[in-house]
């Protein structure tokens, strides 16, 4: 009984410094306010499904896109690179994302869809070794956007993060997922050393079109 207890004390100890440093060492490079995000050129949208399992629209999914028009609309970024899975024919996160963006009024000129974005992980290292983005905004909801920004942060980007607004009646389910996702991500970059899936060709961004 002691030894699984110590085991057990060990592993919310784990979780709690992981996500304490997550968050800590990241909390200056998240903004709320639009106003106060500085400009980058690039602006980095994290994929979600635009769909529940239940079939009901994804209100993480609509937050999220309504606050990369925001962005965009303020002049705070001049391209947007919609990363996310395609892992499947019948699944494609970037395809969802742009459709939803070119209804919001954002031209497809500026936007460019990275169907590799299979973690979060290969999302922001994709960003810099195949678009070329040493600098740039992500936009995802705040529980998401200090895991990102910590990956980014120990690449050497210069990376912020603007979060979507928060979702009202959502469930708990991604926010709490969320705990485990970054002790993963502390393990993947720290101890596992592990890379994006999948590289490939390098791809140029014209930030002006």
């Amino acid at each position: 009984m002691a030894i699984s207890l110590l085991g057990f004390s060990l592993i919310v100890g784990l979780v709690l410094l992981a996500n304490i440093w997550v968050i800590q060492s990241t909390y200056s490079q998240v903004y709320e306010e639009l106003d106060s995000v500085p400009h980058n050129q690039v602006g980095l949208v994290l994929g979600t499904s635009p769909i529940l399992s239940n079939g009901r629209p994804n209100l993480y999914f609509e937050s999220r896109m309504a606050a990369t028009a925001e962005l965009f609309h303020a002049g705070k970024v001049n391209h947007l690179i919609l990363s996310g899975d395609n892992g499947t024919k019948k699944y494609n996160e970037p395809e969802a994302m742009q459709q939803a963006l070119l209804e919001l009024g954002i031209p497809k000129e500026r936007l460019t869809l990275d169907y590799a974005g299979f973690r979060t992980l290969d999302s922001v290292v994709r960003c810099q070794k195949i678009f070329g983005q040493d600098s740039f905004t992500i936009i995802s909801q705040k529980w998401h956007n200090h895991r990102a920004l910590f990956i980014a942060n120990y690449y050497g980007l210069n990376a912020v993060a603007y979060n979507a607004p928060k979702v009202i009646n959502a469930t708990h389910k991604a926010t709490n997922r969320e705990y485990l996702a970054r002790v993963k991500a502390v393990l993947d970059i720290y101890i596992l050393r592990k890379g994006p899936k999948f590289l490939g060709e390098k791809e140029n961004i014209d930030h002006n079109g």
